[in-house]
């Protein structure tokens, strides 16, 4: 199988095929070793989460792990082994990891599964750090989204790019940076895991569709701004197969354009399930509030009236007729609520 030493061998690198995507594979170190250790501490706080009498959601830990199985095949099968031959292929690549990898991981909620099986004085370092001046700018909405919206552009319009396809250091530290940093955006926007800042859902929303607008404008200037990015580079691979450098670059815009619209659509399946699911939390627990409400005035009432001699305990309708103007509760004559108290037609 051909290597990326091979790929940039005398010959020049061999012709790229689908197939490559999954019988040809070359090893990242680093990648593979910091996934075997976050996947299996993983797993370990799953089962004493487990053994404590919890029950960590299946899909957490589903998503958790398929964000580190995708981490891998992305640095290690054919995208790693072409990721400095093909300018489509590290588009490809610079996507899925600055952009899927880290909603997978996020979803997984690691930080919660931390705080829940850490001791409590852990856990009250951990909800300290969170709270600290450099988390809630970190979380900050503004802040969160440059992390996501810059590292393209700087990364293809800067000398950061022609570092990565000439260093071995700097290719590691690619495939490190753009996890974390998409990590770094998607944790304040989901807010699955505890947050330094909490903010409204719904600005996710609007964040979202200057994202898409941002990433259409890098895809523009790929396509159609003529001007070839590591032009040296790829032109000293010697390459006789695939296509042109120019029609190179040109797919590699399209790569970014479709695959960060298609991967931003799960994302929003997963905000809008969390707004809903905060929606009925929010309701649930106004509900509680006013039928706790309603119960202590009228047993505060009740215990008046038998202090006071009157037979029998107050019926709703009484409390409600003795209320002054003014004085009585809005949702006691909401028509959608008051059937609920016991409220009377008017």
């Amino acid at each position: 199988m051909p290597t990326p030493a091979l790929a940039l061998g005398h010959d020049g690198p061999p012709p790229w095929h689908w197939a490559d995507l999954a019988t040809t594979w070359t090893a990242e170190p680093v990648v593979l070793t910091l996934a075997a250790l976050l996947g299996g501490a993983y797993l370990l706080g799953v089962r004493a989460f487990h053994r404590a009498g919890g029950r960590w959601p299946l899909h957490r830990t589903a998503a958790f792990l398929g964000g580190l199985l995708v981490w891998i095949w992305v640095t290690c099968s054919g995208i790693g082994v072409y990721e400095r031959i093909l300018f489509t292929d590290r588009a490809a690549q610079v996507v899925l990891l600055l952009m899927l990898v880290p909603l997978l991981l996020v979803l997984g909620a690691p930080v919660s599964l931390l705080v829940e099986t850490s001791p409590e004085a852990r856990r009250a370092r951990i909800m300290r750090s969170l709270r600290s001046r450099p988390s809630r700018l970190l979380m900050f909405p503004a802040v969160s989204t440059v992390l996501l919206m810059a590292p393209p552009w700087l990364l293809y319009f800067t000398p950061w790019y022609e570092k990565t396809l000439s260093s071995g250091a700097w290719n590691i530290g690619l495939h490190l940076t753009l996890v974390a940093l998409g990590v770094a955006y998607y944790w304040p926007r989901l807010q699955l895991d505890p947050v330094a800042y909490e903010y409204p859902l719904l600005v996710s929303l609007f964040v979202t569709f200057a994202e898409v607008i941002f990433d259409a404008g890098l895809a523009l200037i790929l396509i159609y701004g003529h001007h070839l990015i590591a032009e040296p580079h790829y032109a000293a691979l010697g390459r006789t197969w695939g296509p042109t450098l120019l029609q190179d670059q040109t797919w590699g815009g399209n790569v970014i354009w479709v695959l960060g619209d298609l991967i931003g659509l799960p994302f929003l399946c997963a905000l809008i399930r969390r707004m809903i699911v905060t929606g009925r939390a929010e309701t649930a627990a106004v509900d509680a509030a006013l039928d706790a409400e309603f119960e202590a005035r009228t047993t505060v009432r009740e215990a008046a009236r038998e202090a006071a001699g009157e037979a029998g305990p107050a019926t709703a309708g009484t409390v409600q007729d003795d209320e002054p103007q003014g004085t009585r509760p809005w949702w006691l004559d909401d028509p959608n609520l008051r059937h609920r108290y016991g409220g009377a037609e008017r």
